[in-house]
């Protein structure tokens, strides 16, 4: 039997709320399976295991990433209605000048209304691999142009509310731009240079630094002197 389906739509700007209601009369939907609905074209897969999707409530599709709301059966069986966002990722990298410091960027961020230590990044665009996000983002964030990379690998960084991964970036041979690339309008952004032992002693102390610039910190901590 095909599940019916319910769906409305709100729109405010360039964002957009769907509402949709998918439910078989048995209330099973034993072929359909939960979506990742962000395209992504990247090399580290998700959802080898994905849970059942019994009905699908709500749908955000936002500027940056999306959010939905589903009642889920897991593959233990238990049923329950949870909340995702879906992200298409995002790049980092860890840029080292010539005399072996980081260069870090001391960021507002108004989700906590602060001020915190983190690396460049950017979200990765429609069709867009890793690599290329991050090579524009660090002329666009620091002004400096990297000449040699190395890739430290990927990692989830929330996944108990969001698929988003990051991918981290090693950014040597540095060369400083003399027009770079315009940032964001809203970003505030200033340049902070560290050594690899200021930064861990921060992190240690407990310094306002956000997750991925910790965890990338450290896959790049075996090449840092």
């Amino acid at each position: 039997m095909q599940p019916a389906a319910k769906l409305s739509q709100i729109r405010s700007g360039k964002s957009s709320i769907f509402i949709l209601d998918l439910l078989d009369s048995d209330h099973s939907s034993k072929n359909i399976f939960f979506p990742n609905y962000l395209t992504r074209n990247n090399s580290m897969s998700i959802g080898n295991e994905p849970p059942q999707l019994i009905k699908h409530r709500l749908s955000y599709s936002g500027r940056k990433f999306g959010f939905d709301v589903n009642l889920l059966r897991l593959p233990n069986g238990v049923e329950g209605e949870w909340e995702c966002i879906r992200h298409p990722g995002g790049a980092l990298c860890i840029p080292v000048t010539n005399n072996g410091k980081l260069i870090l960027l001391r960021q507002y961020r108004f989700a906590v209304e602060s001020r915190i230590l983190e690396f460049p990044a950017g979200t990765l665009e429609h069709d867009e691999d890793p690599e290329t996000t991050v090579k524009r983002e660090i002329e666009e964030e620091t002004g400096y142009r990297a000449h040699s990379w190395k890739n430290l690998g990927q990692f989830v960084l929330a996944p108990g509310y969001s698929d988003e991964i990051i991918y981290a970036f090693l950014a040597q041979n540095l060369e400083k731009l003399p027009n770079p690339p315009a940032q964001d309008k809203d970003e505030d952004i200033e340049l902070v240079f560290m050594s690899p032992q200021e930064l861990e002693k921060a992190i240690l102390g407990g310094e306002l630094i956000d997750a991925k610039s910790i965890a990338s910190f450290f896959l790049a901590r075996p090449f840092l002197t």
